[in-house]
């Protein structure tokens, strides 16, 4: 087939042909050596050399995502990242920085999630050093400068009060919020309408001065970089940033113990549903089981139970999957689906039919076998670009799992058994202390409109 045929094959059978590539257990990903240094001033450094393409990636990672926000302050970790590139205290303002990358073909953004912040810079290796420089000057020196602040709180309630009409939305905020009575999950990243509008220049500066320090971040540098690079062009610029002690937070959570349905009714033609429970840390040792268990009850796309059983068989649903969101403290477990109105009593049926069924009788091996050869077969697309490396090597020094991380996974994944799989299911999954969010029609449902919550749109 030629290159220029390919063009003509459908997304969804690119997807399908990945799938059956995947599915062939491939050998350990023989990712680059990557060397990891700590500075003077506390920052973890990790780079890799990739001289295929005369680019440079760096990730930074702080560790002041939302569940850093104060209580009444939540999106403050959001908006701070969001203004970090909109002016420095050398006074380059952000049409400077914007110039300045356009002119050399370079990307700089910051973006908070629920764990922690990244800024992420890419640029050609020989704009490597005013690139850098550049960098480190909007991450050490930002100046947020108050008209802009104000601007970017006012694009905030906009896409705040812009997602109250997308359901799926809704119906994930509202999961949220029934799911996390308290703790660090308990509110959207962004933060709501009513924590935004008192976010000042002044707290996005306390945070700032809080967080973002040397000690409490991560360094990842992946591109056309040698040893002597790192050590001669990157080091000495972000040795000279002053390192400081993050406060401390609480991150104790309280979870909903179901069962609990949270009804909301709206007149679309299509219903959102959310069912899950309280999940797992991503440093439970139980995580790599829970991966296979997913993948056969909802995780494997087309391969899945509830695909086959809700879509496949029965045509009820337009989507269907299942996930463990799992950060550094436990997150939550969901089965999100969309369906027509008037199926969506018989959709929740049937995944609680199908949860029950994966925690009474153990997988197939074939089932088994399948989902073990798809986590280790696709794992190298995690990282195939510089970018995704970046992020890859970050989140397993975040998290602890060693820089050997890549090569022991296979072996952590063709470790489980059915039994371990049967074990975590009924373990994490709560088919009688469930929490449910049904954003819909719900006369159109034909579910009890009488609900323990209920909201009119």
């Amino acid at each position: 087939m030629s290159p220029k045929s390919l063009k003509y094959i459908s997304p969804g059978v690119i997807a399908f042909l990945v799938s059956l590539l995947c599915l062939q257990e491939v050998a350990v990903f023989a990712m680059p050596p990557v060397q990891k240094i700590v500075l003077s001033n506390g920052l973890v450094l990790l780079f890799s050399e990739d001289h295929t393409l005369p680019f440079v990636t760096l990730q930074l990672l702080i560790d002041c995502g939302a569940r850093r926000d104060p209580p009444g302050e939540e999106g403050l970790s959001h908006l701070t990242a969001r203004a970090l590139p909109l002016g420095t205290t050398a006074g380059r303002t952000s049409s400077d920085i914007n110039e300045e990358l356009d002119s050399m073909g370079a990307s700089l953004a910051a973006s908070s999630g629920r764990d922690y912040t990244t800024v992420n810079f890419r640029s050609l290796k020989k704009d490597l050093d005013k690139g850098l420089h550049l960098f480190t000057e909007v991450i050490t020196g930002a100046a947020f400068p108050r008209k802009e602040i104000e601007q970017e709180v006012k694009k905030t309630l906009a896409a705040i009060q812009s997602s109250e009409d997308q359901p799926g939305e809704v119906a994930e905020r509202t999961f949220r919020k029934a799911l996390f009575l308290s703790g660090p999950s308990a509110h959207p990243v962004e933060g709501t309408k009513e924590s935004v509008k008192g976010i000042t220049r002044e707290k996005i500066m306390h945070f700032y001065r809080a967080f973002y320090h040397p000690n409490n971040a991560i360094l990842t540098v992946v591109g056309d970089v040698t040893a002597e690079d790192v050590k001669a062009r990157i080091s000495p610029l972000l040795e000279k940033w002053k390192s400081g002690e993050a406060p401390s937070t609480s991150q104790e959570s309280t979870f909903a113990k179901g069962p609990k349905t949270v009804k909301i009714d709206r007149q679309i033609t299509q219903a959102n549903i959310i069912l899950g429970n309280e999940g797992i840390s991503r440093q439970n040792p139980d995580f790599y089981a829970l991966s296979v268990m997913n993948y056969v009850l909802g995780g494997g796309g087309f391969a899945s139970r509830l695909v086959e059983e809700i879509r496949d068989k029965r045509g009820l649903a337009y989507s269907v999957m299942s996930f463990f969101d799992s950060g550094k403290y436990p997150g939550s477990f969901q089965v999100v689906l969309q369906t027509k109105n008037a199926s969506a009593s018989d959709a929740i049926s049937l995944v609680l039919k199908e949860m029950e069924r994966i925690r009474d009788n153990p997988i197939s091996e074939k089932e088994l076998e399948g989902a073990k050869k798809y986590l280790i077969g696709s794992f190298p697309l995690r990282l195939d670009t510089q970018a995704k490396r970046a992020t890859f090597l970050n989140q397993i020094e975040y998290f602890g799992l060693g820089l050997e991380y890549p090569e022991r996974y296979p072996s952590l994944v063709r470790a489980i058994t059915r039994e371990e799989v049967q074990r975590v299911a009924k373990t994490y999954l709560h088919d009688d202390k469930y929490v449910l969010v049904i954003v819909a029609n719900l006369k159109e449902t034909g579910i009890d409109s009488g609900a323990e919550s209920r909201e009119n749109r």
